[in-house]
């Protein structure tokens, strides 16, 4: 049972990244799925879940910036980030579980965003 993020690196404000999260050992499909992230100092925070379904919800900072998908043939989630800020420079994690349970599920070992000029 895996999670394993991709996709991270240095980019300047109001650029844009994707991540990816491979997953495998469970049944992703029927999963729901979150990105969350840890800003240097501070804890984790949810940004974004994806349902099985396809819908999704996004943390207020995020909303209109980003956007959160799955490709359920290939185990995998994303996130396209774009108009990047200087505050979204943090760990990025994809979790199993939706905007309630994402704490208590399955965790990859992160991937670095920094935004800086």
């Amino acid at each position: 049972v895996q999670l394993v993020e991709s996709g991270g690196g240095l980019v300047q404000p109001g650029g844009s990244l994707r991540l990816s999260c491979a997953a495998s050992g469970f049944t992703f499909s029927t999963s729901a799925m979150s990105w969350t992230r840890q800003a240097p100092g501070k804890g984790l925070e949810w940004v974004s879940s994806i349902y099985s379904a396809g819908s999704s919800l996004y943390a207020d900072s995020v909303k209109g910036r980003f956007t959160v998908s799955r490709d359920n043939a290939k185990n995998t989630m994303y996130l396209q980030m774009n108009n990047l800020k200087t505050e979204d420079t943090a760990v990025y994690y994809c979790a199993e579980g939706n905007v309630l349970t994402w704490r208590l599920g399955l965790r990859g070992q992160g991937t670095q965003v920094t935004v800086s000029s």
